[in-house]
């Protein structure tokens, strides 16, 4: 799942790509990806993008006040593309989502009352696709990125929260640490990967009670969530969106690492698996060399 960083990498890929563009044409490829029907996706047609975004895991792209705001979910992505084909696709169970053409910088909009019209040659854009069965990217068209119901919901930013704010969010909280931060209500942006690092950055265990932490704990978080999302965010932002996820995965330390040496104590990292989702962690480094029991009701370690 795309999480703060790489959100944030690719506001700022788009900002330096199709910032000061028209936006000519948005074809809508799954249906249910849309969430919103005023304003209609149409709307954007014709209209300059004049500004690129994030709020949490939602990318925003600003277009001359209309707002196209896309949350990635679990396994979306967008593609920047030279060469789109200019017949709009057909609706259909594959991984494309939503297609964007923008004018190529060779087509002055004014000359044809403020839009363009790709149809007849194709160019560039960016196509937004997901992969799998199971479909929750999601697309919305407003005037305020506030009507977004997800965003309206949303806690302070990860990498905006001060010590004090998060202290206190924590110490409110009465679950476990694994799913206070990934819960996009108490603090924006994290979700299961880079969880999973801060929590073996921090040295704590996934299933420790967040309204239980130490002092010295709490700091300790606090600074994890802090390097692990910056250290992040200056590994992807100036990479093309091609190579984000490929940066991302050469970045991670236990997330997605089940059975390999931790690089820090060198045990082997393990996992908990649950319904839909997993977690990994390292015993030595967050639990005190104890394995977490993997399945979901366990008496779980403190």
């Amino acid at each position: 799942m795309p999480e703060l960083p790489e959100v944030e990498a690719l506001a700022a890929f788009l900002r330096e790509r199709a910032v000061g563009h028209v936006l000519a044409r948005a074809d809508l490829a799954a249906v249910q990806a849309i969430k919103t029907f005023d304003p209609p996706l149409s709307a954007l047609g014709g209209l300059e993008i004049t500004g690129a975004g994030r709020h949490g895991k939602f990318l925003d792209l600003d277009v001359s006040g209309v707002h196209l705001v896309v949350h990635l979910a679990r396994a979306g992505w967008l593609h920047w593309r030279t060469n789109l084909p200019a017949a709009p696709p057909k609706p259909g169970k594959g991984p494309l989502a939503l297609r964007v053409h923008l004018d190529d910088g060779a087509t002055d909009p004014s000359a044809s009352g403020g839009s363009t019209d790709l149809s007849a040659s194709g160019g560039v854009g960016f196509d937004l696709t997901e992969q799998g069965t199971r479909k929750g990217l999601a697309v919305y068209v407003v005037r305020s990125p506030a009507e977004v119901p997800g965003i309206a919901r949303l806690g302070p930013d990860a990498l905006a929260v001060d010590r004090e704010t998060f202290a206190r969010l924590m110490a409110g909280r009465s679950g476990q640490l694994k799913g206070a931060l990934t819960d996009q209500t108490l603090v924006a942006g994290i979700g299961n990967a880079y969880s999973d690092e801060i929590l073996h950055a921090a040295r704590l265990s996934p299933f420790k009670m967040a309204d239980k932490l130490t002092d010295d704990e709490l700091v300790r978080l606090f600074d994890a969530v802090r390097t692990t999302l910056t250290g992040a965010l200056e590994r992807q932002v100036g990479q093309q969106a091609a190579t984000m996820k490929g940066e991302k995965r050469s970045g991670l330390r236990v997330h997605a690492r089940t059975g390999l040496p931790c690089p820090v104590c060198g045990d082997t990292v393990r996992e908990v698996s649950f319904a839909d989702t997993s977690l990994q962690y390292c015993p030595t480094c967050q639990t005190g060399g104890k394995p977490l029991a993997d399945r979901r009701m366990s008496k779980l370690l403190r």
